[in-house]
């Protein structure tokens, strides 16, 4: 990809609106095309009992309550503009799933478009921009994002991101712009803390291609980088204020969670060119990993190496590269969360790596044949096989029972994955395998002390018949 002084002009005429309306539309199709059977899916265990099945703050409309929400801390997050989407689709839908899962798959729709919008903004090509926003659209990785309630969040906080960059990410921005930028950056940081990272693009954006000095271009980003350091003083330490997730890693150095960053990273690289084996928890090796960081390090390397010889004749590329490690800057670890690793923190991240995926690939494929457009038939072909691999896959969230069943014979080894799979058994009246489930956890995998006393007080409560929800 180039970078375009100015955006191409969307010509206001009849047949130009029409083929506007059309790639739209397609975008729009293929994900209800992809996401449909998830109408007919249940919540599951994970998460959606604290979001929305018993969640206090959703029961009530009472001005209290609407304080408490834009106040709150609430299930490790500060996030009140997700919390208050929840309050709205409870007061339509109540405890039937179909509806938060059709909201998902709409706002999964409306991210397709708006990344349509965006990259074709950036590149100056529809063809680039309506080719990410498929793979967007369709890909694997994103299923966790779209077929879970709970993960909302996400894809709230990226319409949001997404508004805000096609605001700011123009070699010029009139004063209306800023001001409609500046409101979708906040409504983006109210859903979800993942936000803070977004200034940082915007920062490099006008340092890479608009070529403004850095003392300008930060002066640019000072509201908003306030407001991120603000969002970071709230939520600081939310994250392991309630158990659950993984928290082996927690007593890592910096250094070695640095290390197997430099893994992580090349296995989401992994997921994104090639999304088998997917699973809701993952459960990466943190010893005896030295070989592997070693070629990490020089694969990151070769890329470094690479990025910095074109920094000057192609700085999309770069703003590509960077915009995609920002983004998963949040969840390196490098403050404790309760996952080393998730498909839905490829969500954001993944746009600016099929833009640039796609960026090159029409390059080399303009070098070697003399039919310019025949390459859209690549993210094409593509899309239409990412849809395939979707919808194989899609099924592992429809209940409890298929997801914890999945994962469980994915990463069996964690003690989190057993215990929601002993509760799902628990829920289906199983209640003698539910607790050998927790019993051969506390056998084999040689839980932390928190984690052996939450599956010793659950085999005590399901032993003497008193059942808890979680």
């Amino acid at each position: 990809m180039t970078a375009v002084t100015n955006p191409p002009s969307l010509q206001p005429t009849r047949q130009a609106r029409g083929r506007l309306s059309l790639l739209i539309g397609s975008l729009v199709a293929l994900v209800v095309l992809t996401y449909w059977p998830v109408s007919g899916y249940e919540f599951v265990n994970w998460d959606d009992p604290w979001y929305v099945l018993n969640n206090p703050y959703l029961r009530s409309w009472q001005p209290s309550n609407l304080v408490a929400i834009a106040t709150d801390v609430i299930i490790r997050n500060y996030s009140p503009v997700t919390i208050y989407t929840y309050l709205v689709e409870f007061s339509f839908f109540d405890t039937n799933p179909t509806g938060y899962h059709v909201v998902n798959m709409l706002l999964h729709a409306m991210n397709a478009v708006l990344v349509f919008v965006l990259i074709s903004q950036l590149s100056g090509s529809r063809a680039g921009g309506w080719g990410t926003a498929a793979l967007f659209a369709a890909h694997p990785v994103h299923i966790e994002s779209v077929a879970w309630v709970s993960s909302m969040k996400g894809l709230l906080c990226g319409a949001f991101i997404l508004a805000h960059l096609i605001c700011c990410l123009r070699p010029e921005r009139t004063p209306k712009q800023d001001v409609w930028g500046l409101i979708f950056f906040f409504l983006a940081l109210m859903s979800k803390a993942l936000t803070v990272v977004v200034p940082a693009i915007v920062l490099l954006y006008d340092m890479l291609i608009c070529r403004k000095k850095f003392s300008e271009a930060l002066a640019r980003q000072f509201v908003p980088g306030m407001l991120s350091v603000w969002m970071l003083l709230v939520t600081m330490g939310a994250q392991t204020t309630v158990l659950g997730g993984i928290r082996a890693h927690w007593e890592l150095s910096k250094l070695h969670i640095m290390a197997l960053d430099t893994i992580i990273l090349w296995r989401y690289v992994g997921m994104l060119l090639c999304p088998t084996d997917l699973s809701v928890l993952y459960n990466p090796a943190v010893s005896g990993i030295a070989g592997q960081v070693a070629l990490a390090c020089l694969g990151w390397g070769v890329v470094g190496v690479l990025a910095w010889r074109v920094r000057r004749t192609q700085p999309l590329v770069i703003l590509s590269l960077a915009a995609a490690f920002v983004l998963l800057l949040p969840v390196l670890n490098l403050t404790p969360i309760t996952t080393l690793m998730n498909d839905r923190y490829l969500y954001m991240p993944s746009i600016p790596f099929f833009a640039l995926l796609l960026g090159l690939l029409e390059a080399g494929w303009r070098r070697l044949s003399r039919v310019d457009h025949a390459w859209v038939m690549l993210p094409m072909t593509a899309t239409v096989a990412l849809v395939i691999a979707s919808r194989l896959h899609l099924p592992v969230w429809q209940n409890d029972q298929a997801l914890w069943q999945h994962t469980v014979s994915q990463t069996p080894t964690l003690p989190v994955v057993r215990f929601q799979y002993a509760t799902m058994l628990y829920k289906q009246g199983q209640r003698a395998d539910a607790i050998a489930v927790l019993q051969s956890a506390l056998d084999e995998l040689n839980p932390d002390a928190a984690d052996e006393d939450r599956f010793r007080t659950r085999i005590n409560e399901w032993t003497s018949g008193v059942s808890e929800d979680t």
